[in-house]
């Protein structure tokens, strides 16, 4: 999402790239572009008018620093625009009450049932809570079962009286098992409609009358564009909803229902869905979409989903392994099943300031991890403990085991070997300081 706006927005500061100065010429030829590329991402007309006009007067009320140009004080400028126009700062989840009640509304197709599955996976292993799903979509019988599916495969109880055709009525039963089961938040998947109608709006109307839940929670498609924020205008009219969940925004989406969903409904993102897995889903920070929106990565979030794979304990053990050059393929192995836990190989990657421009055109293997992992698997506990021992014939035994080739065995092993010097080098102090020593000079 958004590879079409930032490349857009890379040219338009190009125009300013060389010149001495601000101007009210060279920053509006500059904010045309900007606002081009805005309007081509599908952001409201409004919107994009009122944002460009906003940078344009701050702008020109500054002077340019020697210490920078132009082009990166419009950077900047633009930067903190834009997080102001997807809401300033992130808005925590509230969770009051016993049990605390989400109710989710929105659309069918928005990906609201999936992302109730991923919200209570979120609150369970995130927020240490005890979630139940509730089922009250009593139209959808397909609804039902996938909320059950759901739920069975992330370990989360969910409650649902098929034979009940009030949705009311299934829900305060929920809240009744909840307070006796000790769940301390509900999460409530509601029926959706293919368009806005009387009697959907008039159902979840009464279900929030009826529970007061602590957030009611807006779900919307990313890739509907200007229809996902016109649909939100209508229902937060309506049921006066505390947030909104962008989903599929690892799709196609052009990205401007997430740059104008707040300024025209004035209620925050507060979560946004990023693939198809149940842990596919961001807590939605505005500065940090701001800057993967300027093709500046987001290196905040890549620390947080590796720290979330690898505790300090671990890399202290690490370290002194690599330190002794005891470092074997069974730690390769943990590593790169670390690895794969946090997530997409090519968004990980963009998230790296620099990266993610460089790559663009680059399609990376999701699955180039399985041939070494079978490599690695049909070796013995002694040859993974020890790489040394692994002689021609091992070699061959390893290819056989694993459906590779001979060669592709030797490169690994080739490669490891590398690896695990490059490690010890970069774990010895001194010998990192005589290589630094030995580098040309400019």
């Amino acid at each position: 999402m958004f590879e079409s706006l930032t490349e857009k927005l890379e040219r338009a500061f190009k125009v300013l790239k060389g010149q001495g100065q601000i101007s009210e010429i060279n920053v509006a030829e500059t904010l045309k572009e900007v606002r081009k590329g805005l309007l081509d991402a599908d952001v409201n007309y409004k919107v994009a008018k009122q944002f460009t006009d906003e940078i344009k007067q701050i702008a020109l009320g500054q002077n340019v620093l020697t210490a920078i140009s132009p082009g990166q004080l419009l950077i900047k400028i633009t930067h903190d625009e834009l997080a102001k126009l997807m809401g300033g700062s992130q808005t925590e989840i509230k969770l009051a009450g016993n049990p605390a009640i989400i109710l989710m509304s929105g659309l069918q197709g928005s990906g609201k049932t999936t992302f109730s599955a991923k919200l209570a996976n979120y609150l369970k292993n995130k927020k240490g809570k005890n979630p139940l799903l509730v089922a009250c979509d009593i139209y959808r019988p397909a609804a039902i079962d996938q909320l059950h599916v759901l739920g069975e495969q992330l370990g989360i109880p969910v409650f649902s009286e098929r034979e009940n055709k009030n949705a009311v009525s299934i829900a305060k039963n929920a809240i009744a098992f909840a307070k006796e089961k000790n769940h301390s938040v509900v999460i409530v998947d509601t029926a959706g409609r293919l368009a806005i109608d009387e009697m959907m709006m008039k159902e979840i109307s009464s279900l929030k009358k009826a529970l007061n839940p602590s957030e009611t929670l807006f779900v919307v498609d990313a890739m509907t564009g200007q229809d996902a924020v016109n649909t939100a205008k209508e229902f937060n009219q309506q049921l006066d909803f505390d947030g909104v969940i962008l989903t599929k925004l690892d799709g196609d989406a052009r990205g401007g229902a997430a740059l104008s969903i707040r300024s025209v409904v004035n209620k925050p993102i507060k979560f946004v869905g990023t693939g198809e897995k149940m842990d596919a889903m961001e807590v939605f920070y505005p500065e940090r979409m701001a800057t993967r929106i300027l093709g500046m990565g987001d290196i905040v979030s890549f620390v947080e989903r590796a720290q979330e794979q690898f505790s300090e304990e671990e890399a202290r053990k690490l370290q002194k392994k690599i330190a002794k050059n005891q470092f074997n393929f069974n730690d390769f192995l943990t590593q790169m099943q670390q690895i794969k836990k946090m997530g997409n190989m090519k968004d990980l990657l963009g998230m790296i300031p620099g990266v993610g421009k460089a790559i663009k055109d680059v399609d990376i293997d999701e699955n180039a991890f399985k041939g070494i992992e079978a490599i690695i698997k049909s070796m013995t506990p002694a040859e993974r403990e020890n790489a040394e021992i692994i002689n021609g014939s091992r070699r061959k035994r390893i290819s056989s085991g694993s459906g590779t080739t001979v060669e592709e065995v030797n490169k690994l092993l080739k490669q490891f070997e590398e690896t695990r010097k490059m490690m010890k080098m970069f774990s010895n102090k001194d010998q990192l300081s005589k290589l630094m020593r030995n580098m040309p000079k400019k």
